[in-house]
């Protein structure tokens, strides 16, 4: 049965990756994972938001996709060092700080893809998101935080467990069962993931394969690129099969690929 967070969109899809920052907004000093950022993807249409988690020294799970404050404000201390007040000032000429429970509550019709960036993040954004299951879906580079974080939404029996995409480990798995050309394994390794989320390649390796996106489909998994900004690539991705592009140009893929 495929999750309500797949349902009812244009594919392929098109993630707003920390939302859409223009080069006119930039000029503005507007930021990535911004409220102003957030807000200007789903104005140019983009039915995804893609974004990260971090959680404030009071316990404010925010949309921040680094876990220091210096390259995006050149405040040099931990996102977990900081009060959400403290988060909010230093964002003020920047977009705006966007929690995850304003992000939820301010963009009804928005699916989030949500990346936790975070150990002690886990379980808060797994409570966060347990009414909104049906349009989030929950990743992290560590399959333990993901699984902490899905764990926490279905532990309050609120709404239905969000969507999930493997992370490095499962990704690995994956990618040595289709080497493998083992079925089984491929079907292992898949288990209970919704989507693979991966680069066109990674160093020398491809990634990204016909085979890959084969493998994936015929176990009902999606596959997503990131991060893809130039349009003949979006184009070429498309057509080996991908069902997704994760972009910081969302304004240009929706041009792109509608």
């Amino acid at each position: 049965m495929t999750h309500p967070w797949f349902a009812g969109a244009t594919t392929p899809r098109v993630l707003a990756h920390r939302g859409l920052v223009t080069a006119e907004d930039s000029h503005h000093g507007i930021v990535e994972n911004s409220f102003a950022a957030v807000a200007a993807a789903h104005s140019a249409g983009a039915e995804y938001v893609e974004s990260d988690c971090h959680r404030t020294a009071d316990g404010v799970v925010v949309l921040f996709h680094d876990d220091d404050l210096s390259r995006v404000t050149g405040d040099p201390r931990k996102v977990a060092a900081v009060t959400a007040r403290e988060l909010e000032l230093l964002m003020t000429d920047r977009g705006g700080l966007i929690t995850l429970a304003q992000a939820l509550d301010s963009f009804p019709t928005l699916k989030f893809n949500l990346d936790v960036k975070a150990t002690d993040a886990a379980a808060d954004v797994g409570a966060i998101v347990a009414p909104f299951g049906d349009r989030v879906l929950l990743t992290s580079f560590s399959d333990a935080r993901r699984r902490a974080a899905l764990d926490a939404a279905t532990a309050t029996g609120r709404g239905i467990r969000p969507a999930t995409s493997g992370g490095r480990g499962t990704i690995g798995r994956v990618l040595a069962a289709v080497s493998a050309r083992s079925e089984r394994l491929v079907a292992r390794a898949l288990a209970g993931v919704d989507a693979l989320q991966v680069p066109e390649r990674q160093g020398r390796l491809r990634v990204v394969t016909p085979r890959l996106v084969a493998a994936a489909h015929r176990h009902g998994v999606e596959v997503h690129v990131w991060t893809v900004n130039d349009p003949g690539d979006m184009r070429r991705l498309v057509e080996t099969g991908v069902d997704g592009i994760v972009t910081d140009r969302a304004d240009v893929a929706l041009a792109t690929l509608r």
